[in-house]
């Protein structure tokens, strides 16, 4: 009787685990915030939906408890006591896991530090990568204000090849970026938000690549779609 009490309690503590595992825990802190509402959104059919949201009255602290049917993109967004929904957003890599999510109220988008994600720390990593192929062309944009006013034919030219082999080079930097984590989320979201109207071919090649559990996922299945429709526009075209 004692063993099957405890064969019992074991089968229970599992399930219990098993169960908490497949939701997302996350906690936070914004500091400087004393009232407000915490919105928790994602997109649903192309449409930003509000999938929860936290009253916070003298806390600053907030938690949310939320299933993640696949690692995807959330939102975070804060509405002020007085109404006002905040401009800036914390954009982050959901997973089923305990995530943290530490901030302040001015700066409630850029000084976000997330925790507890594979994913989301993968595509801050590539958002570093990024920022890099971003100011180069910010460069580029400048010197090209300047050439435009002195009518300089040759340079506007040399400046426009430019531009252009930087987005070729960024294009190939995160179809690399891609491959490197083929066994991870991201890999296919990246290929539908960065270098969706890259040759077909790439598209093809990162999809192949991934590990079967990714091909299953929400934008791994995504990707197997997009690719499939935009094989069927270029037998048209």
């Amino acid at each position: 009787m004692r063993t099957i009490l405890l064969t019992t309690l074991i089968f229970l503590m599992l399930t219990a685990c098993s169960t908490d595992s497949k939701k997302m825990n996350l906690t936070g802190t914004v500091k400087g915030l004393k009232k407000g509402v915490l919105l928790l959104q994602k997109f649903e059919d192309t449409i930003l939906t509000t999938v929860d949201s936290v009253v916070v009255d003298g806390n600053s602290n907030f938690s949310f408890s939320e299933e993640v049917e696949s690692p995807e993109i959330y939102y975070l967004y804060v509405r002020l006591k007085d109404g006002t929904l905040r401009d800036d957003r914390i954009t982050f890599f959901a997973e089923n896991k305990a995530m943290n999510i530490q901030t302040n109220l001015e700066n409630f988008g850029s000084a976000a530090i997330v925790k507890g994600s594979k994913n989301d720390s993968l595509l801050s990593a590539y958002n570093k990568v990024k920022q890099r192929y971003v100011s180069r062309n910010l460069e580029l944009i400048e010197q090209h204000f300047k050439t435009g006013k002195s009518n300089n034919d040759s340079l506007t030219k040399d400046l426009a090849q430019k531009q252009q082999t930087l987005v070729s080079s960024k294009y190939l930097a995160t179809i690399n970026f891609a491959l490197n984590h083929k066994e991870q989320e991201v890999a296919p979201y990246l290929m539908l938000s960065e270098v969706y109207n890259a040759n077909i071919k790439y598209l093809d090649t990162v999809y192949r690549a991934l590990a079967p559990k990714i091909k299953d996922s929400k934008y791994g299945k995504e990707l197997e779609s997009f690719i499939v429709n935009r094989k069927k526009i270029d037998t048209i075209l």
